[in-house]
């Protein structure tokens, strides 16, 4: 990894979709420097895939919430229990094991606050191992670079 190669993370970062010529360009390499560049990251690990980034309100998806789950026992079997759970519920797109007082990190999206208190309710409030949650209800994102 040198200064270009970081240069191109940033630009396809920003654009997935851009050409190799542009890519090029914006990088200051000529075509086939940049393309042997790109897949030598993509061989390596670096670049793992690319998506689509979406519009959530166009696809229904009005109601964003960062939730909290504490367990009520720190076992091994408990959190492959919670995982398992979490990763059928399609409303969580992201689920982290943090550090701190509580075991999780969720973001939720769903149609809207109904929708959101089904999940919760429904799917969280019906787990055993589940003890504790906090809900962060996200009002706004004035940056989020998340592809």
């Amino acid at each position: 990894m040198d200064n270009i190669d970081d240069h191109i993370l940033r630009e396809i970062s920003r654009d997935g979709r851009i050409s190799n010529l542009e890519l090029a360009e914006r990088v200051g390499l000529s075509p086939s420097a940049c393309l042997r560049r790109v897949a030598a990251l993509e061989r390596s690990g670096v670049i793992t895939g690319y998506r689509a980034v979406l519009d959530r309100a166009a696809l229904g998806v009005g109601f964003t919430a960062y939730v909290t789950v504490g367990l009520n026992a720190h076992t091994k079997a408990s959190q492959e229990a919670f995982e398992r759970a979490m990763s059928r519920a399609p409303e969580v797109v992201e689920c982290h094991n943090i550090t701190g007082a509580v075991e999780y990190l969720l973001r939720v999206e769903a149609a809207d606050l109904a929708a959101y208190k089904s999940f919760h309710t429904d799917v969280l409030g019906t787990l055993p191992q589940v003890n504790a949650i906090t809900s962060y209800v996200v009002m706004g994102s004035p940056k989020d670079e998340r592809a």
